[in-house]
């Protein structure tokens, strides 16, 4: 082999001097083998060149040896040599480099691939028509379209291979107009379609879906006399039912001379995407008269159908059939069976599959896993995971998100946080659907600022992104929070319907309604108002915001369901309004609709709020006698209030002794409730006794202990409860209240000192006071002076309600109303100051706190005077 004129240039070698050959010496073909393997034993060390000469690679042709080593799929040792043909500038030639192009794109080594692509680059500038389909091969088989392009582009003449290489990487991508861009490019240059070209560009059409372009490629078939070409008619008829034209698809198959069993499936799984489950399944019975025997294909389309149609009865049936065949054993179609029956509902059958499946992969232990979170089963999806583990199974990302909502649901923080740390170790943190599932985790766990950790660590969020963190915001009570993401979501995202849901529930906890009245403007111009759980949600706020008005608009507007009914209940029980709940109740029964478990403890509590005994004990018994609905913990609990509101505090124990089924705390927590009220200390002590043997975390318990206390003027004791508290790690979420002003919202947490408007709400309440001071009412306090002196009132309520009266009273126009939302219980106190307010300023004042609403107008309340502090006089 002959060497260009030129010095040719060994690297330097610590073992070889660095020789130069003269520049018009012509170096013999074994000359030239000497020093080549001189070299190679020299820079590569000798083990390098020991496993070439084992692999019968002769030096003296380097070309030949490359394509030998190809050939052998020693990809390693053919790129070594590679690197040393490059280092003494031994040209390659293009037999050589396709062999390694070939052997990359087989091996699937892009690191390697790319290697090769930079020497040919390097050595080349127009690509030959056999080397640039090699590497357009290769690196479409990568997925590396841009590496494709500038290959195309190098390209010197181009045949119909190159053109449908492109086309059917664009369109595997998911690229569509770009791949059918390209077609029609292919045509304008001359180039003539083959059978391989008509199947890629019909897959973009039926990928966008876009019928019409479908229609032209059609044409285009018959133009060039494919329409006869089995596989070219199974493309069109895959694309004509992507397209939803099921009849021109039928009308293609009918006429098919000659049908193989991608024909079959693609008609069968096409009717079953389409819905037509009948059709599809006529069309399998079809196929089996007509001797075509089932694939993997046809039976997985088959369980998926059944899958979406939810039909117990023809899912049996069909897995009958799977047992009957040697798909039976087959992980996919075991699978498949999992699936269906989870989302049918049997996962006793689901369980039967899995356990009989000799072999089981990922996607098995993740469908069961999903099966039993489907089901409403989350500790045995956590178990399952164990077994997995036990089993060596690596999971991914779907079993991650899988296993992740379990623990929401179990509130296991401890599992969340290990598949927290699993992710992050190998990678599928990146994928936003474990990201997603980790936020309603750590919201659910209480742990809502590492959700905000793992939500600012998405690259890319989606819009389940924002309604997770939004939700988890609302659920964790920081709504304030939540409304500021959803605006800053609306400047990258449109939000959905159940985006919106969640910061509607947002809006309605701390009453903004000029906000949830632009969402719901929102959601009528974007078409979505009427989706899903909006137009309840949108009763839901309106009906806490006090406004019936708009709250009956929205009730009457939309369908009225269960729980658009039941909303209405409760924001009447909310009021006290026990009347009218009864006759809407009644209403809701005469238009046709059954009430639910929900429907009735919504209806005794506003008997139990309104005084209504005999009424609320008729219902209960009424539950199971006429609308066959087991009463079950809840019902009670709202019995024994009705009874202890009432003063019927013996009869409330009482009717706890003989209930069915074992009180819980809530219960118990009804019986103390309503000894607070009627300051009985005794009854109420052995309440307590009782919670704390199953709750001892539940703060609520301890501030109805301290009110009993407090009543009854045993201070003592009420420094015993809180002293407990501390020594618990229990606090008492601080007094905060909000109010809306001129659309935007503004929080006053008790003692809040920091407010910019501070010294005037200051002034305006010691104004206040010293007018009530004049009319002889008596001054409230507004700073406990000591523990023991201090009543209930200021150890728990925090008067944040009076920051937020007065702030409005300031920046609000005289005479307009002003709207308080509470996250606690109004005090005697604070009732009785902004009851004066009221009068002085002839204003509407609204408080609604976590009791009830208060309307004060004139020195008047709708509650009657009637908070958790009445019945003193009992």
């Amino acid at each position: 082999m002959a060497v260009s004129a030129k010095t040719t240039q060994i690297p330097h070698s610590p073992h070889l001097p660095n020789p130069q050959f003269p520049k018009t010496h012509k170096l013999e073909a074994i000359g030239f083998s000497h020093k080549l393997q001189t070299h190679l034993i020299s820079y590569r060390k000798t083990q390098e060149i020991t496993v070439c000469s084992t692999s019968s690679v002769s030096t003296q042709n380097p070309n030949s040896d490359l394509k030998k080593l190809c050939r052998h799929g020693n990809l390693e040792q053919a790129l070594k040599l590679l690197d040393s043909m490059q280092e003494v500038q031994v040209k390659v030639d293009e037999d050589a480099y396709v062999a390694l192009v070939r052997l990359c794109e087989w091996k699937r080594t892009h690191e390697e691939g790319a290697r090769v692509y930079s020497y040919i680059s390097n050595s080349t500038t127009l690509l030959s028509v056999r080397l640039g389909n090699a590497l357009l091969s290769m690196f479409v088989r990568f997925g590396n379209l841009v590496d494709a392009w500038y290959v195309f582009g190098r390209m010197g003449e181009r045949d119909v291979f190159s053109w449908n290489v492109l086309v059917g990487g664009y369109a595997k991508a998911g690229f569509f107009d770009e791949a059918l861009n390209l077609y029609h490019r292919m045509l304008w240059v001359g180039i003539v379609p083959d059978i391989y070209t008509f199947p890629c560009v019909l897959r973009t059409c039926g990928g966008v879906p876009d019928l019409a372009r479908g229609r032209e490629i059609h044409l285009h078939v018959i133009r060039f006399g494919f329409e006869s070409d089995v596989d070219v008619v199974n493309a069109l008829i895959t694309m004509y039912v992507k397209c939803g034209a099921l009849g021109t698809a039928r009308k293609l198959f009918d006429k098919m001379p000659r049908r193989d069993r991608i024909s079959w499936n693609a008609m069968i799984s096409g009717y079953f995407e389409n819905g037509e489950f009948l059709e599809g399944l006529k069309l399998f019975l079809m196929m089996r008269e007509s001797s075509i025997y089932p694939d993997l294909m046809t039976m997985t389309s088959l369980v998926s159908a059944c899958e979406l149609l939810g039909d117990d009865k023809l899912g049996r049936e069909i897995h009958g059939y799977v047992l009957r065949t040697e798909f039976a054993e087959d992980v996919s179609v075991c699978n498949s069976l999992i699936q269906m029956y989870s989302i049918i509902g049997h996962f006793t059958e689901a369980e039967k599959v899995f356990s009989r499946m000799e072999y089981k992969d990922v996607v098995s232990w993740t469908s069961m896993i999903s099966c039993y979170g489907n089901n409403a089963l989350p500790d045995k999806a956590v178990e399952t995971y164990r077994m997995m583990e036990r089993e060596g199974i690596m999971p991914d990302e779907i079993t991650i998100a899988c296993v992740l909502s379990a623990c929401a649901c179990l509130g296991n923080l401890d599992m969340g946080m290990k598949l927290h740390e699993l992710a992050y170790r190998t990678g599928y943190i990146s994928y936003v659907i474990v990201a997603n599932t980790l936020i309603d985790m750590y919201s659910k766990c209480k742990c809502v600022d590492k959700a905000l950790e793992v939500f600012h660590g998405i690259p890319s969020k989606n819009v389940i992104s924002w309604s997770s963190i939004i939700l988890g915001l609302r659920t964790n009570n920081r709504c304030f929070e939540a409304l500021i993401f959803f605006r800053q979501m609306k400047l990258r995202l449109k939000p959905n319907s159940v985006t919106l849901v969640s910061v509607l529930s947002a809006c309605a906890r701390i009453g903004a309604l000029m906000c949830g009245k632009e969402i719901h403007a929102h959601a009528l111009r974007t078409g979505v108002a009427f989706d899903g759980h909006l137009p309840n949600a949108l009763l839901d706020l309106y009906v806490r915001c006090g406004r019936m008005g708009p709250a009956w608009n929205q009730f009457n507007y939309n369908k009225k369901d269960v729980a658009a009914w039941n909303i209405l209940l409760t924001g009447y029980a909310q009021r006290g309004q026990g009347k009218q709940a009864v006759e809407l109740f009644h209403s809701m029964v005469e238009s046709g609709l059954d009430p639910d478990e929900i429907t009735f403890i919504s209806l005794l509590c506003a008997c139990s709020r309104s005084g209504m005994v005999s009424e609320g004990l008729e219902y209960f018994r009424s539950m199971k006698l006429e609308y066959f609905i087991t009463p079950n913990l809840k019902h009670y609990a709202c019995v024994v209030d009705l009874l202890g509101r009432d003063g019927q505090l013996d009869n409330a124990h009482e009717f706890i002794q003989k209930m069915p089924i074992n009180p819980d705390p809530a219960i118990w927590g009804a019986l103390l409730n309503a000894c607070m009220i009627n300051k009985k200390v005794e009854l109420g002590e052995l309440a307590a006794e009782q919670i704390f043997k199953m709750d001892t975390e539940s703060v609520g318990y301890y501030v109805l202990m301290c009110n009993l206390y407090a009543d009854s003027g045993k201070w003592e004791e009420v420094a015993l409860v809180r002293k407990m508290m501390r020594k618990r790690g229990l606090t008492v979420d601080p007094g905060c209240s909000w109010v809306e002003v001129k659309g935007k919202v503004h929080a006053f947490l008790s003692g809040d000192n920091l407010h910019p408007q501070f010294k005037e709400i200051n002034a305006v309440m010691d104004g206040f006071y010293e007018k009530m001071r004049s009319a002889g009412v008596k001054e409230p306090e507004t700073r406990p002076t000591g523990e023991f002196e201090a009543s209930k009132a200021e150890i728990f309520c925090g008067h944040s309600e009076r920051l937020a009266v007065a702030f409005g009273l300031i920046n609000t126009a005289p005479g307009m109303p002003i709207w308080v939302t509470k996250n606690l219980y109004m005090c005697q106190s604070c009732h009785s100051t902004i009851k004066f307010i009221s009068k002085v300023v002839r204003r509407e004042i609204s408080v609604r706190d976590t009791e009830k609403f208060h309307h004060f107008k004139d020195g008047s309340c709708t509650c009657g005077d009637e908070g958790y502090w009445r019945n003193s006089d009992k």
